[in-house]
């Protein structure tokens, strides 16, 4: 019969284990009852517990000495490693508990895996180095599917409609700007810029079906214009390298403007009406996340935080 069968009665308590495996060890119940802080008769009412559910004396007993007994020294090997184990086990778990080890597999499309994580996981390593975070590129129309088969703990980004089955905790709201050359694209004073003033120039973005393309659609028609659109691309870092070297206006999530490496370009916020993407941590309604992966998702919310 395999043991996970056998019912609960018939196996050896742990404190059934330290009270032999000590007496064992020190040689008498009365230092082993000190050293358990327990009784000597609690001590010894655990010992024949314990031969009982063996069924073989541990220990040959007289008034003067207690002998251990040759099933005594193979069954201290057996306490010994179960003991062990459980202690093991214990610590294990709770370091999977305080987030100080595990694994955090996560998805996020290109554009967030580029600019938000890279910070974040930098900061997450700092407060749980030992804890491995793996992260899964995705296309957005990838995003959703890849949540649902598990594979991952939860994703990083933006769910475009809701979906029943997931879970969206928000941590920040990037907003859409406009970002061009200062020789090519003549923007209005100020950190704004309306839909309207932007219709007449040339801009690029992303093609339709693609990350944000649906709210810049709905942020037009919103505005009554129709946009100028020269350029349509799958990536929004293209479209920045379109814009910096003077081909259109490039509309960008302000997370990704705050990335780019040309310091000549120029970044105004999109208005009238003002357009966010949420970005949140997403995962499945039925399942709950780790110690690690909570950790990592704090970590975002405090990095995000107002």
């Amino acid at each position: 019969m395999a043991i996970h069968k056998k019912p609960l009665s018939a196996l050896p308590s742990v404190r059934q284990l330290r009270a032999f495996l000590t007496v064992y060890q020190v040689g008498s119940v009365s230092a082993a009852a000190e050293q358990l802080a327990l009784t000597q008769p609690a001590v010894t009412v655990l010992l024949r517990e314990l031969e009982a559910r063996l069924g073989l004396r541990l220990f040959d007993r007289s008034t003067r000495a207690l002998r251990p007994t040759e099933a005594a020294a193979e069954a201290a090997g057996y306490a010994q490693r179960a003991l062990a184990e459980l202690e093991g086990m214990a610590s294990r778990m709770r370091e999977l508990a305080q987030g100080r080890t595990g694994r955090v597999r996560l998805a996020a499309t290109a554009t967030v895996a580029a600019t938000l994580l890279p910070p974040a996981m930098q900061a997450f390593r700092a407060l749980h180095p030992e804890v491995k975070v793996e992260v899964e590129e995705v296309a957005p129309e990838g995003f959703v599917e890849l949540l649902l088969s598990e594979r991952v703990d939860f994703g990083v980004g933006t769910i475009e409609a809701p979906v029943a089955a997931l879970r969206e905790e928000v941590f920040m709201r990037d907003a859409l700007v406009v970002v061009a050359r200062a020789d090519t694209v003549a923007f209005p004073a100020g950190a704004s810029m309306t839909w309207k003033q932007l219709a007449p120039r040339p801009v690029v973005t992303v093609k339709p079906g693609y990350g944000i393309r649906r709210r810049i659609d709905e942020a037009a028609r919103a505005a009554g214009v129709q946009l100028r659109i020269e350029h349509e691309v799958s990536l929004l870092t293209t479209a920045l390298a379109m814009a910096a070297h003077g081909l259109a206006a490039a509309i960008v999530p302000a997370s990704v403007a705050a990335q780019a490496a040309w310091p000549h370009l120029l970044t105004r916020r999109l208005v009238r009406p003002a357009v966010d993407r949420p970005i949140g941590i997403v995962w499945k309604r039925d399942r709950s996340l780790s110690p690690a992966a909570r950790a990592f998702a704090e970590v975002l919310h405090a990095r995000h935080r107002g």
